[in-house]
Parts: C-alpha cells; structure tokens; sequence
C-alpha cells in the first residue's frame, strides 16, 4: 500500500523541536498512524483524530 503524510501535530510546547520529537500522521490504506522520527509509532487507527492525539501525548511524554 501506498502511505502518504496527512498533517504534522503542532507543537505544544516551545522547546518541542529541540527535543527531536516531531511526530506526524501517515495514513495506510483506511488507517492512520502516528510516527515520530526518533522511531516511535502509535497504533494504526482508524480515527485521523486519535492519531493526532497519540501524536500529541508522545510529544508530550518525550523527556
């Protein structure tokens, strides 16, 4: 299958770049997934917006 890039979470906090956890929203298929590049990933999804929210507390969590 073909994935394609939907959209990048926003920053939630200012130092959110420096950290190197940018994750953004692939979708494969009927399923979305978040990814970071420090190699995290969510749980394919079927809601674009859970993804996001798996995205955000990533970021969130990332020390």
């Amino acid at each position: 299958m073909h994935e394609r890039p939907t959209d990048e979470v926003p920053p939630t906090a200012p130092d959110a770049a420096s950290t190197g956890h940018e994750p953004t929203t692939v979708e494969r298929g009927s399923f979305c997934t978040a990814r970071c590049g420090c190699g995290w990933s969510g749980p394919a999804r079927r809601s674009r917006d859970r993804a996001r929210t798996d995205a955000a507390e990533h970021r969130a969590a990332a020390p």
